[in-house]
């Protein structure tokens, strides 16, 4: 029997020494590319067995060309760049690694809200120019008594509940319809509307799926509801926020401070007004990664991939597709 061909779509990690070591089980290793456009990307995935994916697309009418296909495995938690209701149509497993940078996700939605309220990046910036005591330009004020809303109460918000909880905060809201709120509840947190929610919050971090429903989900209107001093954090996906009515409600003085570690559209554009407004503090996405995710993240894609191969399911399946025959 052949070699199952398993294909890395586009290359953004360098090594696949983790990956290859994975797939020694079934004696392949990943075949490596930066496909661009439709036709190539269709060219090189035909008869590929399975495909790793990072950010590359894939929609409906490259997947309903892949002859032999079985998975399509996605270099981390979402999956909106590919069609999953096409590839269960083809009978394609869609995987994803929903777990994998919990810990430092969360870590790093604290160090964004810590960085605002205490206005790190704006004080270093500062004293490198020369500057000093700035005290009194950029109000400060004391977390403890204040109120948390959390956007979403997946692992990742959990995982940054947990550590605030040290903080002696007053309390912590959320808003996920998804959850039930007597789960809310157990939890510790208070099951609140997402209007309340942006009333009611000191800091909001924002740890929701981006899904054609959750897309603009804090637009002006939701910006307008937040007090002047509070603080938007997001870690999540940047077209959940919309980016122009953020800045406008910055430049106005309608809103404290935010944290932004993802963007609409990335890198963040040369022409965004984000750039220019000292209390907003910017990250490269990289709020997921340390040395231990990257290994997490690269073992579970490669197992997910495996395990279908060896006839199985992905071990973090989004969806359950209809078998497919062999190609």
């Amino acid at each position: 029997m052949a070699r199952p061909r398993i294909v890395v779509t586009d290359d953004r990690h360098g090594s696949y020494d983790v990956e290859n070591e994975v797939f020694r089980e079934i004696g392949a290793a990943v075949e490596v590319h930066n496909l661009a456009g439709e036709a190539q990307t269709v060219e090189v995935l035909r008869d590929a067995d399975a495909v790793l994916v990072n950010l590359h697309p894939l929609p409906g009418s490259v997947i309903r060309k892949l002859g032999r296909c079985r998975v399509i495995s996605r270099y981390g938690v979402g999956y909106d760049n590919v069609d999953v209701a096409a590839a269960s149509e083809a009978g394609i497993w869609v995987a994803r690694v929903p777990d994998f940078c919990l810990e430092d996700v969360s870590d790093h939605a604290l160090a964004l809200l810590l960085a605002c309220v205490r206005h790190v990046a704006l004080r270093d910036r500062r004293i490198r120019r020369g500057e000093w005591k700035q005290i009194g330009e950029h109000h400060s004020y004391r977390i403890a008594g204040r109120t948390l809303g959390l956007i979403g109460f997946g692992a990742i918000a959990r995982a940054l509940f947990r550590k605030v909880s040290g903080f002696a905060l007053a309390r912590v809201l959320v808003f996920d319809p998804y959850v039930d709120p007597k789960e809310i509840a157990a939890a510790g947190a208070v099951p609140a509307g997402l209007d309340e929610l942006l009333r009611s919050s000191d800091y909001v971090s924002v740890h929701a799926p981006l899904a054609p429903e959750t897309r603009g989900l804090i637009g002006t209107r939701e910006l307008e509801l937040m007090p002047p001093h509070a603080v938007l954090i997001n870690t999540a996906r940047g077209p959940l926020v919309d980016e122009k009515a953020l800045a406008q409600a910055m430049a106005a003085g309608r809103l404290g401070a935010a944290g932004l570690d993802v963007f609409a559209e990335e890198p963040l554009p040369s022409g965004s007004p984000l750039r220019s407004l000292e209390n907003v503090v910017l990250s490269d996405h990289c709020g997921w990664y340390s040395q231990e995710s990257m290994v997490e993240l690269k073992t579970k894609t490669a197992r997910n991939a495996l395990e279908v191969l060896k006839g199985g399911r992905p071990m973090y399946a989004v969806n359950n597709p209809a078998s497919r025959g062999a190609g």
